[in-house]
């Protein structure tokens, strides 16, 4: 009798490739929210500036989350910058420094990874894989209440 832990079953191609897709669309929100941190200008700097850098910090241990979910069902994860970038789904970042329309253009960031995350899940779940299904409701989650957090920082 064999004492190997057995591995995980080889994940639907649906769910590889949203979880992939997830990985870089936040690896890029990741790189725009520091740029947004680096960058931020106007009289609402400090708050904002505070508030990016608590989201980025969060989006880099996102990132790693979901790349580690990847190689716990079988799947190698993008390999460098240039590959997770023309994955992403997320349109580049903006050349402009205004506070308020950075958070505008992360608000609008964060709505689209939760969709696509969303999609991801239903591909989870037919896949019976409650713990990815776990993981990306989590994501979800935050990146909801971080939306609605900015959206009451654009007085809407």
């Amino acid at each position: 009798m064999s004492s190997q832990p057995k591995s995980k079953p080889s994940a639907p191609s649906d769910l590889i490739q949203g979880l992939t897709i997830a990985l870089a669309n936040t690896y890029a929100l990741t790189v725009k929210t520091h740029g947004a941190h680096w960058n931020v200008v106007g009289s609402e700097f400090f708050g904002i500036h505070a508030a990016f850098e608590k989201q980025y910090t969060d989006l880099f241990e996102a990132a790693d989350q979901l790349a580690e979910r990847l190689r716990v069902l079988g799947s190698v994860t993008p390999g460098g910058i240039a590959e997770l970038a023309k994955l992403s789904t997320l349109p580049p970042a903006p050349s402009s420094r205004q506070a308020l329309e950075l958070v505008k253009v992360i608000y609008d960031d964060r709505v689209a990874v939760a969709a696509q995350l969303g999609q991801t899940l239903e591909f989870a779940k037919k896949a019976e894989d409650e713990a990815t299904a776990d993981l990306l409701i989590t994501h979800i989650e935050e990146h909801e209440k971080t939306a609605w957090m900015l959206l009451a920082t654009l007085g809407k």
